[in-house]
Parts: structure tokens; C-alpha cells; sequence
């Protein structure tokens, strides 16, 4: 049977008019007519009384009038489905993030992504750099956010967010008493650096203020990557660390931050393949570039 047909037999049997129903359908009553006769010869039975006077079903057509209905309702259904899926509405989005960036503007990008699209699956993963980047290229991942620069040259880049890199002091440093610190001020304290990984990310920014700050820095200890243990080391008094401008959201007991002389950024960006077909993917691109 022909859907539409169904959708003529349908207005016909509520309308118990071809009149009123091709008027509602917006079609002339003889074509309407014409394929009401039609389903009629496809089913090999009369679905209509016709007089003069009055138009009524017969016993075949008030048992298909609730089957057609239940056969439109689910094609619609159906049809609504695929748009969704075709729009990115429903499906799985997986992002992968460094630890820091639920600091920044993550969690209001997941939000504003959930509140538009309730029905797509996220999965989302706390993960270090090198095996981040490693699952976006190998398509185990949608999508990477990340601190740049990232080497990895096969990936879109979308910028999120600048951040100031500023100066993590134990509470108790004299250094605090400053409203503003230069690096060069420090050359003799040592340092807790962050991991250096394979994707240079906040190790290069970090190494990049103090070599324009013209200091060979001490290292105090090295191969930290969490920004959180940084400044759980930074509170207890190991040393000072150039941290994100975002972990001042985290509040921790027992550190300082304070700006440092010069201008000195770190960016936070989202990587993904630019081939890789997915509507949700495509949809979560589209509210990052979203002003």
C-alpha cells in the first residue's frame, strides 16, 4: 500500500466525506476519489458505502482506519528518527580532556551541547595528552581538548579559550606580598615543572615564559602532570609552579597565585579528525564556533 493512499483513506474515514477531505488534504475531490478507488482494487475489497447522502465505512475499512493510523503514526516516527540522526540530535559524541580543562570553558560547552541535543550519548574521558591525541587519530576518540601547541599535524584546531599563565606560591612565600611577580625575581628558586610530554601542550608554554623571562629555571621536580597535583605539591612547600589562570577555580588551601611581569598565554583547544563522519561530532564543532 502507498502511505499516501493511507493518509487519503484516513482523512476520508474521519471526514466520512470525500468533500470535506480533499478540502482538508488541499487536493480536488476527483483525484482523491480516484485513489481511494485505487487502494480499494490493491486490497480487493470496498472500504466505503457511497450514497448520495452519506459516505460510511464498510467493516474492512473501520478495521484498517486504526491500522493506518498506527502505520502513519510509526512512519512519522521513523522519519522524525532519521532527521535527528542526520542533524546530530541523537547517536554518541566521546571527548577526551586533559584534567585542567574542566577548569575552563568545558562545562559550559557540554551544557549548552546537552541542553540542545539531550538525546546524544556523551561519553567523556579524563586523559593525558599523548594517549588523548592517540585516540583522536586513531578514531577511538571524536574529539581531543587539550593545551596547545600540538604537534600532531593531521588535526582540525579550534581554539577555546587564552589563558594567563600566573605564578602558584606556597601561602607562606615572601613573594606573595607582590602584586606582580617577574620570573627573573625566582631564577634561584626551584621550579616544579610540568611533564614534558610528546605533544609539547603546557610544558612548551611553561618552558616558553621562562625563556622570555631569560631564566634557565631550577627544577625542584619534574614529570607532574596533573595540574592538581601540582598545586597540592606547590601547597606543601616544594616550590613554586607557572600554572593556568584557570586552576583559580579550584580554590586550593595553602597556595598564592599571583600575575607574572609580561604576557605570557597558554591556549586551550579542541583537535578532531576533519574527515571523520559524524553528525554529532559535526554538531559539537558547530557550537565551538558558535560566537
Amino acid at each position: 500500500m502507498h502511505c499516501r493512499r493511507l493518509t487519503y483513506f484516513v482523512a476520508v474515514a474521519e471526514e466520512l466525506s470525500f468533500t470535506s477531505a480533499a478540502e482538508r488534504l488541499h487536493m480536488a475531490q476527483p483525484p482523491l476519489s480516484q485513489q481511494i478507488a485505487l487502494l480499494e482494487k490493491e486490497l480487493g475489497t470496498a472500504l466505503f458505502d457511497r450514497s448520495r447522502r452519506s459516505v460510511r465505512l464498510t467493516p474492512a475499512g473501520a478495521a484498517l482506519l486504526p491500522e493506518a493510523r498506527r502505520l502513519l503514526a510509526e512512519l512519522d516516527e521513523t522519519a522524525g528518527m532519521i532527521r535527528r540522526v542526520g542533524d546530530g540530535s541523537v547517536g554518541q559524541l566521546s571527548i577526551g580532556f586533559v584534567p585542567s580543562a574542566i577548569n575552563g570553558p568545558l562545562p559550559e560547552l557540554l551544557r549548552r551541547f546537552r541542553a540542545g541535543r539531550p538525546d546524544v550519548e556523551l561519553v567523556l574521558r579524563e586523559m593525558a595528552p599523548d594517549p588523548l591525541v592517540a585516540a583522536v587519530e586513531r578514531g577511538r576518540l571524536d574529539l581531543g581538548i587539550l593545551y596547545l601547541p600540538v604537534s600532531a599535524s593531521g588535526l582540525t584546531q579550534q581554539v577555546l579559550g587564552e589563558e594567563e599563565l600566573v605564578l602558584a606560591l606556597p601561602a607562606d612565600h615572601p613573594a606573595t606580598a607582590s602584586s606582580e611577580i617577574d620570573l627573573a625575581d625566582l631564577a634561584d628558586e626551584p621550579f616544579i615543572m610540568p611533564e614534558r610530554h610528546d605533544v609539547p601542550g603546557l610544558h612548551a608554554a611553561v618552558a616558553r615564559a621562562f625563556t622570555e623571562a631569560g631564566v634557565a629555571p631550577r627544577i625542584a621536580l619534574r614529570g607532574v602532570w596533573l595540574v592538581q597535583t601540582v598545586l597540592g605539591l606547590v601547597a606543601a612547600g616544594i616550590g613554586p609552579a607557572v600554572v593556568p589562570s584557570s586552576v583559580a577555580t579550584a580554590n586550593r588551601d595553602g597556595v598564592v597565585l599571583r600575575p607574572i611581569r609580561g604576557r605570557h598565554r597558554v591556549d586551550l583547544a579542541a583537535v578532531w579528525l576533519p574527515d571523520r563522519a559524524s553528525a554529532p561530532l559535526a554538531a559539537f564543532v558547530a557550537e565551538l564556533r558558535t560566537p
